[in-house]
């Protein structure tokens, strides 16, 4: 069986002859994952601060590099930063007073996409994935900065609600280009939680952004995408409304923060949980009985005809877990999750 069938028999609970595996690393994966073209010039890339001493004085001595994104960020990163990551120094939304000539990037342009039909075609065989980068918050979260956002969620709601649709319109052109491509399902990044609770009440989160929700995951199912999407943290709040709007697929690299019989109780038989086993309270820990003890679980709870895939973490190096460690996580789900 393709590794495609075999991943949308997983999601749809249809008897798959095993769990599905996304191992970069071991170099086994059912998936291949395509993105639109990005836009490149030097100041998208990172720079030492003197680059961008016209436009950001303030960052002259900024210990580490800048660079812009595509909405008009800019960016920071230390110099002693080996992830590559960084973060938002300062939101292209400075002022609400600027958001009716706000111009955000052309994502929606279907010239973005020319590029994806070889590697569409190469990889027929594998369920194909659309990078979606993030729904509406990720990134109205970085505009604003997120410690204005959190405010602006109770101050400047009516702004807030036109911001969001704004960018689920761009985030809905993006999703109509994969559809039309005839990928198999998209996938998008939405840090929800932090370790105890969401980052916002239950209720303001259904209020602001659950309808935003609703249409993008409307507009996946128009084509008869799967809705694959990751969040950190604690999110067992909003876990049934995820599944009520749409989205097929939790990736959660930290299940055992819900108590993964919680999360199966919860999630079991309706959405598919891609998951490595626990990043912050077990695979860290080297102990290969407890990671063993885990793969073994973690199958048995949410393998249910269907429900379960496991996958590598993107970044063992920052996390400081062994090739030992990783090794025996794969092996064991190969176990209990029968070897492809």
């Amino acid at each position: 069986m393709k590794p495609k069938e075999v991943i949308k028999r997983v999601i749809e609970f249809d008897n798959p002859p095993r769990i599905g595996y996304d191992f970069q690393y071991g170099n086994y994966s059912d998936f291949a994952g395509i993105n639109l073209s990005m836009k490149q010039s030097d100041e998208l890339t990172w720079q030492k601060p003197s680059f961008f001493l016209n436009k950001f004085p303030q960052y002259e001595k900024f210990d580490g590099f800048l660079k812009l994104d595509e909405f008009g960020n800019l960016w920071g990163k230390m110099s002693h930063d080996l992830t590559g990551g960084g973060e938002v120094l300062v939101g292209a939304l400075e002022s609400w007073d600027d958001l009716e000539n706000y111009i955000l990037p052309d994502f929606d342009n279907p010239n973005r996409y020319n590029h994806l039909e070889e590697r569409i075609s190469e990889n027929n065989d594998k369920f194909l994935s659309g990078w979606v980068m993030g729904f509406p918050f990720s990134y109205m979260r970085k505009v604003r900065k997120m410690e204005n956002f959190l405010m602006d969620l109770i101050l400047e709601k009516d702004n807030v609600i036109k911001l969001r649709d704004k960018m689920t319109k761009m985030v809905s052109g993006v999703i109509e280009n994969y559809g039309q491509l005839g990928v198999d399902g998209i996938f998008f990044c939405e840090d929800w939680g932090v370790q105890n609770q969401l980052l916002i009440s239950p209720t303001l989160w259904r209020e602001i952004f659950k309808p935003s929700f609703v249409t993008l995951c409307n507009t996946a199912k128009k084509y008869d995408m799967k809705v694959m999407m990751h969040s950190c943290g604690y999110i067992y709040e909003i876990l049934e409304d995820l599944i009520e709007v749409g989205v097929d697929v939790l990736q959660l690299d930290q299940p055992s923060l819900m108590g993964l019989e919680n999360l199966a109780d919860v999630i079991g038989k309706k959405a598919t949980l891609y998951s490595s086993v626990d990043i912050q309270a077990v695979l860290p820990t080297g102990d290969q009985q407890l990671i063993e003890e885990h793969a073994k679980k973690m199958v048995k709870l949410f393998h249910q005809n269907g429900g379960f895939i496991a996958k590598d973490y993107g970044d063992y190096r920052t996390i400081q877990v062994t090739d030992e460690s990783a090794n025996t996580m794969r092996e064991k789900f190969f176990q209990y999750g029968k070897r492809p």
